[in-house]
């Protein structure tokens, strides 16, 4: 198995085009936010001083135009659909340069969960309503896609002998995947609470009620954060069940408690906690929500504390 360095090379230059436009699609989202905020106190400003009339006689009706918020965020939107696809189209080159699926590390890893937290993300986040949080979204995208292309970064080539397996594409897509899903809740469980604390009408003049301001309203966020934990859990689940199944063909042993096995079922765990918490009185917002967040936390903990630092059978994952 030999690697295209021609289509490696055009990989990595679709992952790097899409870091560019993604953090271009971030600017100008946070140019509509911070636009739509100042039209907000503009024209509350107008109401309170009595506002201008536009149905007195003889008054020429002026021809809506689009704001300087719309303006920004369609143009952001335009180019966050052009990151998503650039970085799709990295992932499928690398594939065709090392004629194999492009999971065989953390690099690429990485590079699956972000593509599918943003496919996912132009789904869940399709309503006006939901929207400004892209913003908040694109934060741990673009981190990880640094850490990738920087500390995390493999050349493209063959992947080791334990990993030429048809359980590969199987369960390493479902598990980045259900990650990358994650991701959605996380965020929305964290402006949940942020939402909570400073409620529409009372954010002030704080940094975190400025934040706030343009958030959907909290009922509307924890929707969001469940509706995402829903469709990421039993994938997730699903991904390590399979996990499971191939450790018992490549190894001898369905389970042995090694550190990625053993960080994956606690993050399982938890986030059953986290939907059982959700259907429980007293627990289904505040408390569930903060569940929510530890559950995001064991994932990043089991992506770089477990595969960068604790050694074990997936240590050939990590970084090449």
């Amino acid at each position: 198995m030999t690697t295209n360095e021609t289509l490696a090379q055009y990989s990595d230059w679709a992952f790097k085009s899409a870091f560019t436009v993604l953090v271009l699609a971030f600017v100008l989202l946070i140019v509509q936010y911070a636009s739509a905020r100042a039209k907000a106190v503009q024209d509350k400003e107008l109401v309170s001083a009595g506002g201008v009339d536009a149905s007195v006689p003889g008054r020429v009706a002026e021809t809506p135009t689009k704001s300087l918020s719309e303006r920004f965020g369609g143009m952001g939107r335009a180019v966050l659909v052009v990151g998503t696809v650039l970085i799709i189209a990295s992932i499928v080159l690398r594939g065709f340069a090392t004629e194999r699926f492009p999971l065989g590390n953390m690099y690429e890893f990485v590079a699956m969960a972000c593509a599918a937290s943003l496919l996912v993300g132009h789904v869940l986040l399709i309503k006006p309503a939901y929207r400004p949080m892209w913003v908040f979204l694109l934060v741990p995208v673009l981190i990880l896609m640094f850490l990738a292309g920087t500390v995390l970064y493999a050349d493209a080539a063959p992947v080791v002998p334990a990993l030429r397996s048809y359980w590969l594409p199987i369960h390493v897509t479902i598990v980045s995947v259900g990650s990358g899903i994650f991701m959605i809740g996380g965020i929305a469980s964290l402006l949940f609470l942020l939402r909570l604390k400073f409620p529409p009408g009372d954010e002030g003049t704080s940094i975190g009620g400025r934040i706030a301001e343009r958030l959907p309203d909290a009922q509307t966020l924890d929707r969001l954060a469940y509706k995402s934990t829903i469709i990421a859990f039993p994938l997730f689940g699903a991904g390590v069940i399979l996990g499971a199944i191939w450790a018992e063909a490549a190894w001898g042993r369905f389970w042995g408690w090694d550190p990625k096995e053993t960080m994956s079922f606690i993050a399982w765990v938890i986030y059953a906690a986290y939907l059982h918490a959700r259907a429980t009185s007293g627990w289904r917002e505040t408390k569930a929500a903060w569940i929510n967040i530890a559950g995001f936390v064991a994932m990043l903990f089991n992506l770089f504390i477990i595969n960068m630092v604790v050694s074990g059978l997936h240590s050939y994952a990590g970084l090449n």
